[in-house]
């Protein structure tokens, strides 16, 4: 049943423009490195014994902003292809269980941004040989610049995607995406347990691993408390 959905959800994607979104972040990421390093290759290469290092040191600062405000905007335009045509009483009159409405809907944004990282990671390689950084790339280390911040963001993926089911208008939760991923910018001294820090992989252990861990975890709990919630309430 819930592969039903997933189809239906796939096809009102479209010509509503979101593909694009889901590429510009991980281009955009990569466009940005590509200028900085074209401006100060001297600065940024010269000294530095290890330049793949330098330059996903470089990405790594870019990633945690723009994965929260892809969540933030593909949450809400996600939820907003049934608000838009008030679609979600008629929905849940069919014979299928909200359960598998929001999962659908969770599943879908989660491929998405997996998407985004899988060309972050490509895109990271092709950018490094051109800049003549040769083919001895860190594999493990670009996957884990590229995916660590996902699985570290997944609670924050079930709240907006939450938000944004529940909530018509989706000035709301596109308020509080923007301003979390602003936060999560500046939250390097911050106490751990703050979720919007998890995604800068930073704690006071020194291990990236722990903040995967808490997110796949604490993910788990929030997008059942979601679900939860989404099964009792009268969504309009």
């Amino acid at each position: 049943m819930m592969s039903r959905i997933l189809q239906s959800d796939f096809l009102k994607l479209k010509r509503k423009g979101i593909w694009f979104l889901v590429i510009l972040g991980p281009v955009g990421v990569i466009s940005l490195q590509a200028v900085n390093y074209g401006l100060r290759y001297d600065y940024l290469v010269n000294g530095n014994s290890d330049v793949w290092a330098g330059l996903l040191s470089q990405i790594r600062g870019f990633v945690a902003i723009t994965l929260l405000l892809g969540i933030a905007i593909l949450s809400s335009l996600t939820a907003n292809l049934e608000h838009q045509t008030n679609a979600w009483k008629q929905i849940l009159t069919l014979p299928i269980s909200r359960w598998s409405v929001f999962t659908a809907k969770f599943t879908l944004n989660a491929f998405m941004l997996l998407i985004s990282c899988i060309l972050l990671v490509l895109g990271t390689i092709i950018l490094g040989l051109i800049l003549g950084f040769g083919t001895g790339f860190p594999t493990l280390d670009i996957l884990k610049v590229s995916f660590y911040p996902f699985f570290a963001a997944l609670p924050i993926l079930a709240l907006q995607l939450w938000l944004s089911v529940t909530l018509t208008n989706q000035g709301i939760p596109l308020a509080i995406g923007v301003f979390g991923a602003i936060f999560s910018a500046y939250s390097f001294t911050l106490p751990d347990w703050l979720i919007w820090k998890w995604p800068l992989l930073q704690n006071d252990w020194g291990e990236p691993i722990w903040n995967v861990v808490l997110g796949i975890v604490v993910g788990v709990l929030v997008y059942s408390i979601s679900v939860l919630d989404f099964m009792r309430r009268d969504v309009k």
